[in-house]
């Protein structure tokens, strides 16, 4: 027994509620603290990456969600740590305006609970899909739960922008507990007895996390993966900080230009993801493998062309190359998490979400190495050329980047169609 079309919407959206909250923190915060409080770029900046710093705890609550047989009640801990993360980053930023150090001391503390429970719930979300759902559901479950995540993030912040509006600390509070108090609502209806459809795994050997770990990074698919996704992953956010200076610098793009741009790599993100739900999984055309593969070549040719466009610097020759850049990251990317579901189940039992775990860490640290590593390189080409040269020698390393991990997913993926997708070490 595995989960139903519908037992997977309902994960999705946990998905979305995740995001709810999530993109309350990392946007409309960090923008209060700039611009309504006038303090630097690099305190929210920083709060973020500790935010993904905490991440790194992922493999265990995947470990503790393994043991027990019941990862719902993870999901539910995660969702209400986040939750709780939420609205005291939001009580923080309201005591940065009068009290600094204490303001600033509340927000640690939040951002630190917003990693913690981001990783509880997200993990345990994303092992018991991995554990219960059918393979050859498994790209499109990939897909339904992160376009629902991207929706949520969406539509939060759309209409949390209308709520604020005018802004005063009292109303930021009010609508941020609202937030938080129906994502745990959605979390809580989406996940009652999600779990009583599903086939119950015997209870994992009780031991320590240090040697379920151990016991997972020993089995080569596993480590193999785990290098793929830091590598990609890398590749994948290196982007994220530069692509819109790039466009100002380079191309001449107004502040809201460049946002527009944004708004059209997330559109190609979009539909790449569906594509591939669609593709892989209605259609059963093509495997996930090459799927990956296809997304990361596509990714590293766009990246080639974006660089390439800053020779001529025409404003209407980005949009489009953006625009491919967005698809074929969605491709790659739902494609990849619909792999990491197939290997999620290969090797010891019971040790899927400690699996997922160690893949999320992996993603977690690789989204804020590389974008750092991206904004840095930038700034010491910046240095020694001028600003389109400098710009497209990142974006062809990046672009590098994404042609070694299509190589490591032609060696360790098999080429089988979604109906039996699996994840084999190369040889």
């Amino acid at each position: 027994m595995g989960l139903s079309w519908l037992s997977i919407v309902r994960l999705g959206l946990v998905q979305m509620a995740l995001g709810a909250i999530i993109v309350l923190t990392t946007s409309t915060l960090n923008r209060l603290m700039v611009v309504e409080l006038s303090l630097p770029a690099i305190l929210p900046g920083l709060l973020v990456g500790l935010h993904y710093g905490i991440q790194i705890t992922r493999p265990n609550w995947g470990f503790l969600s393994d043991k027990g047989g019941n990862r719902t009640r993870w999901i539910l801990r995660g969702m209400v740590i986040l939750a709780v993360g939420g609205v005291l980053a939001a009580l923080g930023v309201v005591q940065l305006a009068t009290s600094y150090w204490l303001g600033l001391l509340m927000s640690v503390a939040a951002y630190a609970l917003i990693g913690g429970g981001a990783g509880a719930a997200g993990t345990s979300v994303l092992a018991l899909l991995a554990t219960a759902t059918a393979p050859h559901r498994r790209a499109a479950a990939a897909t339904i739960t992160w376009l629902m995540m991207i929706f949520g993030i969406a539509m939060t912040a759309g209409v949390v922008g209308q709520l604020l509006d005018p802004y005063t600390p009292a109303v930021l509070i009010r609508v941020v507990s609202g937030v938080a108090l129906a994502a745990l609502a959605i979390t809580a209806l989406a996940t009652w007895r999600i779990e009583r459809g599903v086939e119950a795994a015997p209870e994992p050997d009780p031991v320590p996390f240090r040697e379920g770990l151990a016991e997972v990074w020993a089995e080569p698919k596993a480590r193999m993966f785990t290098i793929f996704v830091f590598l990609s992953m890398t590749a994948y956010f290196m982007q994220e900080l530069i692509l819109e200076p790039y466009a100002g610098l380079v191309f001449g793009y107004t502040p809201g230009e460049s946002t527009t741009l944004s708004g059209i790599q997330n559109g190609g993100v979009f539909l790449g993801m569906l594509t591939v739900g669609i593709a892989a999984t209605a259609l059963r055309f093509g495997s996930l493998r090459n799927w990956v593969i296809g997304g990361c070549l596509g990714s590293a040719a766009s990246l080639c062309m974006i660089a390439m466009l800053g020779g001529a610097a025409l404003p209407q020759t980005l949009l489009p190359a953006v625009f491919a850049l967005g698809f074929f990251n969605g491709t790659f990317a739902v494609a990849a998490i619909g792999s990491m579901m197939a290997l999620a189940g290969d090797g010891r039992e019971k040790r899927e979400g400690t699996r997922m775990g160690l893949w999320g860490a992996a993603q977690a640290i690789a989204a804020g190495f590389g974008g750092l590593t991206g904004a840095a390189a930038v700034d010491i080409m910046r240095s020694l050329a001028a600003d389109a040269p400098a710009f497209g020698a990142v974006f062809i390393f990046e672009a590098g980047l994404f042609l070694c991990a299509a190589y490591m997913a032609l060696r360790i993926m098999e080429g089988r169609t979604p109906r039996h997708a699996q994840l084999i070490a190369g040889e």
